[in-house]
């Protein structure tokens, strides 16, 4: 589809008949069918990709060598710093397609599928794979709820073990969906606060609200760093483990970051609020508020800082806990935290804009100068305080699977 874009012109944007405006002339049929094509297309390789990729890269180390085994916990470091590397360069792309061409910005990331796709099926010969029962696990699982639900307990044996490892899981996910909450806010209401501020960096440019989230890219990628360098080997000599610190405990530190994060957002939100009553702005919403861009920037760098203990705590933990046979199922599942969680996130606002509209004074007017987003923080702050407590009384009772993998 980058390659079709960039290179076909009848998918193009064309110009306008009787000079009206680009951006109000209608797109032709096969536009319309191009661009919902390239969104299930995008989807229905995200779906494959992000859980199977992932999962065979960590396959690739033995959790049965130790060295290997230490690696194995640094590449879902490293693996979610490229991912987020990737993340960075995509504003380039945005000023290219805005500034240069459409086709050559669609170009630029073909050619970067094109190669990585090259670079993974040169290395096909030396992949290590995991030899697995015959038996789709997804049957065995079945089989076992079968026979439990009908009495014949004495049938189960190891099936009945890995439907009761999948349904121990389920806390360590219910619980970790509030952060998915948390975590949904970077893209919506920290970017709506940001497009209120002084954007300007110098006398002439001015930061694209959207290119807020670059901060938040920026302090993942340097704390990933740290951790690997700093954190991890204090943790190591202090806990005597040989990942640091257990994968539980790496989530739960992330969840509480996250609730400190919510917090300074608040103060923040109440600050910038207080701003604009200060300088008459409450009525003019279109009027950038003089609060410089960098009251920002805390709440964006403990969410960087909790992202890299919790998101990569939920990889290592859904890839190792799950049976052998269903390692992307569990990269699946700590995806669909955040996926849960946005639409958690969507379902609060709207039942929350209902409620306090009818008395008459709604958290989420169209004016943001009138909302009480700090209101919605502190909510958030205390609904992930009382998911941590939950979090922690399961986390405390988890007991972890050894994972093994033999190679053919």
């Amino acid at each position: 589809m980058t390659f079709s874009s960039s290179v076909l012109p009848s998918i193009l944007p064309y110009k306008c008949a009787n000079h009206m405006d680009p951006s109000t002339c209608p797109p032709n049929q096969l536009q319309v069918i191009t661009f919902y094509v390239s969104l299930y297309l995008v989807a229905f390789a995200q779906g494959g990709h992000k859980p199977c990729t992932q999962a065979f890269g960590a396959d690739q180390f033995d959790q049965n060598d130790p060295l290997d085994s230490k690696s194995r916990s640094s590449f879902f470091n490293w693996w979610y710093f490229g991912m987020n590397l990737g993340i960075l360069f995509t504003t380039l792309l945005t000023y290219v397609q805005d500034s240069i061409s459409w086709g050559f910005g669609f170009g630029i990331p073909c050619v970067a599928m094109l190669l990585a796709l090259i670079v993974f099926l040169s290395g096909t010969r030396t992949y290590r794979y995991c030899t697995l029962e015959e038996t789709s696990p997804f049957i065995r699982i079945g089989k076992a709820c079968w026979r439990a639900s009908t009495g014949k307990t004495q049938q189960i044996g190891n099936e009945g073990e890995e439907a009761k490892r999948m349904l121990r899981l389920f806390p360590i996910w219910t619980t970790c969906l509030i952060y998915g909450v948390v975590f949904s806010q970077i893209m919506t209401f920290f970017t709506k606060q940001g497009s209120t501020l002084d954007r300007r960096i110098g006398k002439s440019f001015q930061i694209p609200p959207a290119s807020l989230q670059g901060i938040g890219v920026l302090s993942i990628l340097t704390f990933i760093p740290i951790y690997g360098h700093i954190l991890f080997p204090a943790f190591r000599k202090l806990t005597g483990l040989q990942s640091g610190i257990t994968m539980l405990q790496r989530i739960g530190i992330g969840m509480a970051i996250s609730t400190i994060e919510m917090v300074v957002s608040a103060l923040v939100e109440m600050k910038r609020i207080r701003t604009a009553q200060e300088y008459g702005l409450i009525d003019s919403p279109d009027v950038a508020i003089p609060m410089s861009l960098w009251w920002l920037i805390p709440q964006y760098v403990l969410y960087g800082l909790s992202d890299v203990f919790t998101s990569i705590g939920l990889q290592e933990f859904f890839y190792g806990q799950v049976p052998d046979a269903l390692r992307s199922l569990g990269l699946a599942l700590y995806l669909s935290i955040f996926g849960v969680g946005s639409f958690i996130s969507g379902f609060l606002v709207s039942l929350i804009d209902k409620a306090t509209a009818a008395q008459g004074g709604s958290w989420f007017p169209n004016n943001l100068n009138h909302a009480h987003l700090d209101y919605f923080y502190w909510l958030l702050a205390v609904l992930n305080t009382l998911g941590l407590l939950i979090y922690i009384h399961f986390a405390r009772a988890y007991a972890y699977r050894k994972i093994g993998c033999s190679d053919i």
